[in-house]
């Protein structure tokens, strides 16, 4: 049995399922990630990191399924791990944003594509070293698909 409690929650104007944009590194959306008070000194010498990596539960997803079509270009379901759909087994969520600045145990962010109480498993700092890989291949996910995400751009939230 594995048990993970969440050390934080997001806030942010992203209340309603379907509004969040696709993946964060075309979001725009500024918010708040509220670290819990017992895990606050976690986050000494965060400040000095321009970007973090959030990995979230997806406490709304609908049931896991081992095949999912994608949200923007369905034609064709894939395996969910070679997607990054949220309807997964266990929905675990990874979010790359911007830290804007650091107040207490609240980190505000740019690039959020979470839900307003969206519970945070845990927080990494982001480091090009060892988090990009270049000449990496990526299957099914071709620059037309990530063209035609880039192109939804972000919801209407109106």
């Amino acid at each position: 049995m594995v048990t993970i409690e969440p050390i934080g929650i997001v806030r942010s104007h992203l209340r309603q399922a379907g509004t969040p944009p696709f993946q964060s590194s075309f979001s725009e959306v500024t918010g708040e990630i509220e670290v819990f008070s017992e895990f606050q000194e976690g986050l000494e010498s965060i400040e000095g990191f321009s970007h973090l990596i959030l990995l979230t539960h997806f406490d709304r997803a609908g049931p896991g399924v081992l095949t999912e079509r994608p949200l923007i270009d369905g034609e064709a379901p894939h395996g969910i791990f070679a997607c990054r759909h949220f309807n997964r087994p266990n929905p675990i969520g990874i979010s790359y944003v911007a830290l804007d600045r650091v107040e207490g145990s609240v980190l505000h962010v740019t690039g959020l594509d979470l839900l307003d109480g969206t519970p945070i498993l845990d927080i990494k700092p982001y480091i090009p070293a060892f988090d990009s890989i270049p000449g990496a291949r990526t299957g099914w996910v071709t620059p037309d698909h990530v063209e035609r995400i880039r192109r939804a751009g972000p919801p209407d939230t109106s």
